[in-house]
């Protein structure tokens, strides 16, 4: 059996009073793609900073290719790459001095660094830009830059802090791809993000926390069976008219839906029938929706579900 590529088990970190992480425990297996989310505070980029040997934990016990990240964080250090949510990048140098100082720091061949350097500015679109100081990017720019220098050394773990934070959706579309490229050659990611249409697309499984606790742990597949295939959605017209309604529903059968303004929403296994029951009952109240929705539940819908936010409120 291979052993995972990162192992966690127990994971606790207090900022005195404030438990930030709270007996957290996951596997990631080699060559996938595991996405950690959760509402802001939620502990996730704690977690990325233990095992990344920024943070020492306050219990508990945290692996990555069988190194231990508090026993042996230099060896830790030699086996992953790292793009946090801020550019790590020097602004003064130029993007290709960058990736050329992160190669010599990194202890790359001398022969070596230059061509690294210009395969990633290649790869990430920023040959017109290379001898430019860093500090005449845009933000986007500056984020790409970072997460190519993250790469400089063919790490085999690979921790991605909300890595599409300011991108374009061209970038952002290449950058997915690139990721796909990296976990066919057998790179393991990590990723924390926002964008749960981003960790739908590429993680073989998700994590879900929410005040430092691990509430969802499974594949994205899984978690939406779990909730129900099918999501309904009525627009009521008005916040008065939806509260009405969804107590009508309630009443009817038994499912109270799911309020955001005027917007009723519910999931279920077989949308048909339920459709179906929640009009007969809204009808015999004389209510009409002013619109019906009826479509295949997301990763959106799990989080909601499990966190109670959805992802606009989620840094």
């Amino acid at each position: 059996m291979t052993s995972p590529a990162i192992r966690v088990s127990g994971l606790t970190k207090r900022f005195g009073q404030v438990v930030a992480l709270d007996h957290v425990d996951f596997e990631v297996p080699p060559g996938t793609v595991f996405g950690l989310l959760g509402p802001n505070g939620a502990g996730k980029t704690t977690a990325i900073r233990i095992l990344t040997t920024i943070l020492r934990p306050t219990d508990g016990r945290a692996e990555v290719l069988g190194h231990d990240v508090v026993a042996h964080p230099t060896a830790v250090r030699r086996l992953i790459g790292l793009a946090g949510q801020y550019a790590a990048v020097d602004p003064n140098l130029t993007a290709r001095e960058n990736l050329v100082l992160i190669s010599r720091l990194t202890h790359q061949p001398a022969a070596s660094r230059r061509p690294r350097a210009a395969e990633l500015l290649d790869r990430f679109d920023l040959v017109d830009a290379a001898d430019r100081p860093v500090r005449t990017y845009s933000g986007g720019m500056r984020r790409r830059l970072d997460i190519a220098a993250a790469l400089v050394p063919r790490p085999p773990v690979l921790f991605l802090d909300e890595p599409t934070t300011g991108l374009d959706p061209q970038s952002r579309g290449a950058l997915w791809q690139l990721i796909r490229e990296l976990v066919a050659a057998g790179t393991t990611v990590l990723l924390t993000t926002q964008y749960l249409e981003e960790a739908d697309r590429l993680a073989t499984r998700v994590a879900v926390l929410a005040e430092g606790r691990i509430v969802a742990d499974d594949s994205p597949g899984v978690l939406k069976e779990r909730l129900g295939r099918t999501v309904i959605e009525l627009a009521m017209g008005d916040e008065t008219t939806a509260t009405h309604a969804a107590g009508v529903i309630n009443g009817r059968i038994g499912r109270t839906p799911e309020a955001e303004g005027a917007l009723l929403r519910l999931a279920a296994p077989d949308g048909s029938l339920l459709l179906m029951s929640v009009l007969h009952a809204l009808e015999d109240a004389r209510l009409t929706p002013r619109t019906i929705n009826v479509r295949e539940s997301s990763l959106d819908d799990v989080y909601l579900a499990l966190t109670g936010r959805r992802t606009g409120s989620t840094p």
